[in-house]
């Protein structure tokens, strides 16, 4: 992992031409209710068999509810070989400290999507 980044500067960034890609890691019912516009959901518990399709990016930003399981999520990716050369950030304070747009794809909130939320959740 490279650092944090602040919400304010991911939120310029991805106003930019040269986004960075935004992998939320929370569960994939947690990311169709609300999510930073254009970021992809790699759910933390699937991220090291799917860490490979990150490969060839130049900059990564992670993103969870808190900001906590984004650093570790962070540190995992810059450990693969395929992006060791990338810039792989956590944002810092995770979607709590994200005042920009969110967008949301839950057309319908099923009862499975719920059981990853909550105070036992581990993100």
């Amino acid at each position: 992992m490279d650092d944090e980044i602040d919400p304010e500067t991911v939120r310029s960034l991805l106003d930019g031409d040269d986004a960075p890609r935004v992998v939320d890691i929370r569960s994939a019912g947690a990311f169709s209710r609300a999510h930073i516009p254009g970021s992809e959901n790699v759910p933390f518990a699937e991220l090291p068999n799917r860490v490979e399709s990150l490969s060839g990016a130049d900059r990564i930003v992670t993103v969870c509810p808190h900001g906590k399981a984004s650093v570790q999520a962070a540190r995992l990716i810059k450990s693969f070989e395929g992006t060791a050369d990338a810039t792989v950030e956590s944002m810092r304070g995770g979607l709590e400290a994200w005042d920009g747009p969110l967008e949301s794809t839950d057309a319908e909130s099923d009862s499975d999507s719920d059981a990853d939320e909550g105070p036992d959740a581990p993100f």
